[in-house]
């Protein structure tokens, strides 16, 4: 029995000792960006340089890192599963991403959760595949950076995830900006470090800049990363704005609209969206969303096509300053096929 209760002690004792060694080793490599860094541009056969007058186009789609179509579920909603089960199901998933951004050519490209070479999208870079596939220049930025996410179970492992945004206008400046990180250490060390991506095109004829702002807000804090984050955005897109230049600021708000309707099941007990105050927006800012179409389903389960009682959000959009018309704004229902997101599609005029 002394044995017995000697090895248990023993096996007890390497698994804190392991324990410890993970939270050093992730505390020592954890990533810690700056709160402004530069952001390299791809070069691309196009340079367009936009004019007051004329009607551009925008796509916003948080891609899910082509791993959440509508066959599977996640672990932080509610489900099981932390990675799509091959890589011929990402491969599948991102030709069909590609496929309806191709079929929309957007002038601009917002996408969110895009891996560049994580575990669970079998370590493809995506940025690149979209980007030879558009034929547009690319940024990235990083937002989850993490040699190995030790949860849940088997665990996510390797991660380096972002923001991407693909445009054919002439863009002279990038930046990553970092917003702020609610988490508290160890838990700190392997989670989302959120940004926002910063591109500057100049206007023709002119000495005014359209400032394109990418972004993707907290999912899983309190609520108060959330607000945190969202008064960081409209700051941005405020001194901008002072400075008479245009901006147009799209991306994932993990935030629902006063404006938007409930569709589906009841989110008693599901992951619940923050609640974006629309009557609260800074003189000279507006919302550009569709609030009769979902734009995000729950993964708290597979998606088999139910409208009715599987849960729909309604948390993707535009911010955009009124020096620039809303011409059209829209959500294309793809169904939740190829990710857990339907992408918005922003139809605009710079005056």
């Amino acid at each position: 029995m002394k044995k017995f209760l000697k090895f248990i002690g023993c096996i007890l004792l390497v698994i804190v000792f392991a324990a410890i060694g993970l939270v050093a080793y992730l505390s020592i490599t954890e990533f810690n960006p700056e709160d402004i860094e530069p952001v390299e541009v791809s070069v691309s056969a196009r340079r367009d340089q936009p004019e007051v007058g004329q009607m551009l186009t925008a796509i916003s789609f948080n891609t899910g890192y082509a791993g959440l179509d509508r066959s599977e579920d996640f672990f932080m909603d509610g489900g099981k599963s932390v990675k799509p089960g091959s890589k011929e199901q990402v491969e599948k998933n991102m030709r069909a991403i590609l496929s309806a951004l191709t079929a929309r050519d957007a002038d601009i490209c917002l996408l969110q959760e895009v891996d560049v070479n994580s575990d669970r999208s079998y370590n493809i870079n995506q940025m690149e595949f979209y980007r030879h596939g558009l034929s547009l220049n690319a940024a990235y930025a990083p937002n989850y950076r993490c040699d190995f996410v030790p949860f849940p179970w088997p665990p996510i492992g390797k991660v380096d995830s972002g923001l991407v945004t693909l445009t054919g206008l002439d863009v002279t400046g990038a930046t990553r900006e970092s917003l702020p990180v609610p988490f508290k250490w160890p838990v700190r060390a392997a989670n989302l470090k959120r940004c926002m991506l910063v591109e500057r095109v100049p206007v023709k004829d002119s000495d005014k800049e359209l400032v394109i702002v990418n972004f993707h807000l907290e999912a899983y804090d309190d609520g108060e990363g959330k607000v945190a984050q969202t008064r960081q955005l409209l700051e941005l897109i405020k001194a901008e704005y002072r400075n008479g230049n245009y901006v147009i600021a799209g991306g994932d708000f993990n935030q629902t609209f006063s404006g938007a309707e409930h569709i589906g099941g009841s989110w008693d007990g599901m992951w619940t969206p923050g609640i974006f105050a629309e009557d609260q927006l800074p003189q000279g800012l507006s919302l550009a969303y569709d609030g009769a179409v979902p734009s995000c389903r729950s993964l708290d389960r597979a998606y088999d096509g139910d409208r009715d009682n599987h849960v729909f959000y309604i948390i993707d959009g535009f911010i955009v300053t009124d020096n620039i018309k809303v011409n059209h704004i829209e959500t294309i229902d793809l169904n939740f096929v190829n990710s857990d997101h339907n992408p918005v599609l922003l139809q605009f005029t710079l005056q």
